[in-house]
């Protein structure tokens, strides 16, 4: 009686590991596998959206602009400045009823370099980098880095730059305090270890000449490769991101080891759910936005109008957009937060609330609300919707749990849930948990992965 009571009213509190199959098992490798191999030809938002516009124009997916009228089954998509991209699959309900949406972030924590960043000192050349997003600077220290980035020339010619990632490409590096002089350093509180300031890049170290330095050597290569001055550099975006490839983690091979996973996790899983979505009742719409690590502000980021610019645009071409008409369809549409959650680690268990944190292995992380302290800045979902995802979850056997972002007084975190939320919409964060947030490394489980491509198929076919 009590083992039938306990099946009957308790939650089920294995892995998802527990109740697979072999088959299911191979299945999620090989998910995996794809997903590992986006992640090293997408570290940054611009490689992100190249990637994710190669992937929909091969499954038919057509700029929006290619359309003079939309009808269900259409596949377009809409790319903002080549830094956040949204897709849609027309559905054959009035989108005057609703959207389904999914939305992702495509921009990781790094280091960007300064306006002006070259310079050399004491023999050596350096570029001079400025911390995009919350970092422990620490940990970008004495690691393998790359170069990312792009170069636009006052007549308008563009270059793509990624140095780093080949083999036989250099790296680059920040170098830290040897033990055996940094007394005062590890004296000092960890956020102060390393100031922002001197997290320089080392790119170089032969003079030109007797006369001239490091830095004239630098600019000397960089215009035989790309043809630019150290002018150009002021009209360029250089991102600084670990020269670490995505690998599989454990002797089990259970786990992803990955830079960028928050949150191009979501991003991938979403994107790739969406290109295996057919004949929708409710038009599904998937954002892949950019600036979500600083606020999301600015035009490619969610607090920028061009999102709704692009909703506009279909209503306009599906022939049915009036006065107030987007307005009436945000607040009838419903919406997956996609965003990673913070794993429950048990080497830090003191700043999680072990019955409501996210494990690994243990599928989706919902978070009804995100925010700080007494809820301060959430979108916190109302009890009807968290019901609504609950079966879509349940009636897809997929392996959810509900968890919070740590205790209640240890911080917090927000997510781009808020902005869709104060349009209207019905929006619950849905993602996957990862330990290591925000460091040059972060850590999730296969499982998890495989389970948000499942979430998301399902909440757009629900």
């Amino acid at each position: 009686m009590e083992k039938e009571l306990k099946e009957k009213l308790l939650k089920n509190s294995k892995t998802g590991w527990e109740e697979i199959s072999e088959e299911q098992k191979e299945e999620i490798y090989a998910y995996a596998q794809g997903y590992m191999s986006f992640l090293n030809n997408s570290k940054t938002e611009r490689e992100f959206i190249a990637s994710a516009k190669k992937l929909a124009d091969e499954n038919g997916y057509k700029d929006i602009s290619e359309y003079e009228t939309l009808n269900p089954g259409d596949k377009v998509y809409y790319i903002n400045r080549e830094k956040s991209m949204y897709l849609a699959v027309i559905g054959n309900e009035s989108m005057e009823n609703g959207i389904n949406i999914v939305g992702a972030h495509v921009d990781s924590p790094r280091l960007d370099l300064k306006p002006n960043p070259l310079y050399e000192d004491g023999g050596f050349a350096y570029l001079k980098t400025h911390y995009y997003g919350g970092i422990k600077k620490y940990q970008w220290t004495t690691i393998p880095l790359s170069l990312h980035g792009v170069i636009v020339k006052a007549n308008g010619e563009k270059i793509n730059v990624n140095i780093g990632e080949a083999e036989s490409d250099p790296i680059f590096t920040i170098t830290d305090l040897l033990p055996h002089l940094a007394q005062d350093q590890m004296e000092k509180k960890l956020r102060e270890g390393i100031n922002g300031e001197d997290l320089n890049l080392l790119v170089g170290s032969i003079p030109y000449s007797e006369k001239e330095g490091a830095k004239l050597n630098i600019l000397k290569i960089l215009n035989e490769k790309y043809g630019i001055t150290e002018q150009d550099l002021v009209s360029s975006e250089f991102e600084i991101v670990p020269a670490f490839k995505a690998r599989t983690l454990g002797l089990d091979g259970s786990m992803v080891a990955a830079y960028g996973q928050d949150d191009k996790i979501c991003a991938y899983t979403s994107l790739t759910a969406l290109m295996d979505v057919q004949n929708v009742s409710k038009t599904a719409v998937c954002i892949l936005s950019d600036k979500e690590e600083i606020g999301s502000m600015g035009n490619t980021g969610m607090e920028s109008h061009v999102f709704d610019y692009f909703i506009s645009e279909l209503l306009n071409k599906t022939g049915i957009n009036r006065p107030n008409l987007l307005e009436k369809t945000f607040c009838f549409s419903k919406m997956l937060s996609a965003d990673v959650d913070a794993g429950f680690d048990p080497i830090y268990a003191s700043v999680s609330d072990t019955t409501n944190a996210g494990y690994l292995g243990k599928g989706m992380s919902i978070n009804k609300y995100t925010g700080a302290r007494g809820k301060s800045g959430a979108s916190d979902a109302n009890a009807e919707f968290v019901a609504y995802v609950r079966n879509i979850m349940e009636q897809n056997n997929i392996k959810y749990q509900v968890a919070e972002l740590g205790k209640v007084d240890i911080g917090g975190g927000g997510t781009i849930s808020y902005i869709l939320a104060n349009k209207g919409a019905d929006v619950i964060d849905c993602g996957v948990p990862l330990l290591s947030m925000h460091a040059p490394y972060e850590v999730t489980s296969k499982y998890d992965v495989h389970s948000a491509y499942r979430t998301y198929k399902a909440f757009w076919q629900a």
